[in-house]
């Protein structure tokens, strides 16, 4: 609540000034394409187990509305391969179905390849824009939630909206 109260406060402050807030990287992408999106704030408990599910828990949603985001890369040398999933947060990926939607390998060097840090990373404003599969189940919302870039920071939109400006693909990656 202290860090919605906090980040209310700054805007209201910002806009009084006739600044624009700055936001993320995610935030000003969805900004400048024009996508409709709203933002979530909660404060981020460190000793939670589950990034996607303390998310949902904060936020009051259900957790299949949660979609968190996993970078990996198959190698070093292969660095075209790293691909950025975004899947429902209770679930998890399974390592085959990820394979299968476009290489899966070891994580390394998300932090550094998109700006974000682990358990902020968002699939939007991506330091260097990574491949991207998006869980088929997105679909079936009419809104999803994604990390705005900072952990305990969500962005909620339309599915459609996601997958156009990372230019997803939508695979059945979620653990069945």
């Amino acid at each position: 609540m202290q860090r919605r109260d906090t980040l209310a406060k700054k805007q209201k402050k910002q806009e009084k000034h006739g600044k624009q807030a700055a936001g993320t990287p995610a935030t000003v992408a969805l900004t400048a394409a024009g996508a409709a999106f709203t933002v979530h704030s909660y404060e981020h408990d460190p000793a939670h187990p589950s990034y996607g599910e303390e998310a949902a828990e904060a936020m009051g949603v259900s957790p299949d509305r949660v979609f968190k985001t996993l970078a990996r890369g198959r190698r070093r040398a292969d660095r075209r391969r790293r691909a950025g999933r975004g899947f429902p947060g209770p679930e998890g990926a399974g390592r085959r179905r990820l394979r299968q939607a476009g290489g899966d390998g070891r994580p390394g060097g998300a932090e550094r390849t998109t700006g974000y840090v682990r358990g902020g990373i968002s699939p939007l404003g991506q330091r260097k824009r990574l491949r991207t599969v998006l869980d088929a189940s997105a679909s079936a919302h009419a809104t999803i939630c994604v990390s705005a870039g900072r952990r305990g920071l969500e962005v909620e939109l339309a599915p459609g909206d996601l997958a156009k400006l990372t230019e997803a693909v939508l695979a059945p990656i979620g653990r069945a």
